[in-house]
């Protein structure tokens, strides 16, 4: 990963003289003077990425954090003969490696409670009412993909696992008032679609092959979670955001507020009653599977460090 550094001046000999030393780091660049908001020295570094949440932790204690300034951004390809020396001299796989700084910071901003992110989640859950309606597997899938909720589900299982409190409530909040908000906007939709002959109670009752398993949750549904749960933290903390558009078509969150949102405005108990336990059944199950991915991430890799 590529560090630039804004390190004030009468502490810059003691930074390089520690990236210098570490052979964990390699094309470390000095521009004395040039920062100016903070003011200090330009230091740039490309550091393996099993070596950053280490580099990282010399660097806040230099206090870097408050007094200077730390960006970290990945690098696509490093082809040089140093670079590859520099990843050898690490322990481990970057793969499995967590820079924690970087997977906090992104949970922050997950857990910022954008209007974009209501309004894609509410856009979801229309969708998903929608595809209730018209028993249409693709909408679904659709609905999945469209929402945003898993990035506050992993800031939540990263709050609990590493007792980050105030992260934790801002990402429990942002799931509850995100949901409600949801659910909300698309019951009135669906009241109006009721009262202009859209909607009818049959539309919720009848048979539907493609989409019935929204509102039945089963033991499978709890072992979906559980998957996708981890498999959601491990895209996350191991920078492959990509592997998270298969979490997000196989687990039933959106779907499921879609089709309880449907049901309180025909008013069918037994479907509010399952669908409201699907939802709950999968943020549950995501949540205790990405705590349990975090903590064994974080207890291996620091066997690994300890091995070397």
């Amino acid at each position: 990963m590529h560090l630039r550094l804004i390190v004030p001046a009468e502490r810059t000999p003691t930074v390089l003289t520690t990236l210098e030393q570490d052979p964990r780091v390699t094309n470390v660049v000095l521009m004395t003077g040039a920062g100016v908001r903070p003011s200090g020295d330009l230091v740039l570094c490309d550091v393996a990425r099993e070596a950053v949440t280490d580099v990282l932790d010399g660097l806040r204690q230099a206090g870097l954090y408050s007094d200077g300034g730390v960006t970290l951004s990945a690098i696509e390809a490093a082809p040089s003969v140093n670079a590859h020396a520099t990843e050898e001299a690490a322990p481990g796989s970057p793969d499995d490696a967590v820079v924690w700084d970087a997977v906090l910071d992104q949970a922050d901003t997950q857990v910022a409670g954008s209007w974009s992110y209501y309004a894609f989640l509410t856009i979801a859950v229309m969708l998903a009412s929608i595809a209730v309606i018209t028993d249409s597997a693709i909408l679904v899938v659709g609905a999945m993909v469209v929402g945003p909720e898993f990035g506050a589900v992993v800031a939540l299982a990263l709050g609990i696992a590493l007792r980050r409190a105030r992260l934790s409530r801002r990402a429990l909040a942002l799931l509850v008032q995100g949901f409600l908000f949801a659910i909300g906007v698309t019951l009135l939709c669906a009241l109006a679609a009721r009262a202009v002959g859209w909607v009818h109670p049959s539309s919720v009752s009848a048979a539907r092959p493609l989409t019935g398993f929204i509102w039945r949750p089963d033991k499978w549904s709890a072992v979906v979670a559980v998957i996708a749960g981890c498999a959601g933290v491990l895209s996350q903390t191991a920078g492959r955001s990509n592997a998270l558009v298969g979490v997000f078509i196989s687990v039933t969150t959106v779907p499921a507020a879609g089709d309880l949102a449907l049901s309180l405005a025909v008013l069918d108990s037994r479907q509010i009653l399952g669908s409201l336990a699907q939802l709950l059944l999968n943020l549950t199950g995501m949540t205790v599977a990405g705590v349990l991915t975090l903590l064994v991430q974080r207890r291996l890799w620091r066997r690994t460090a300890e091995a070397d």
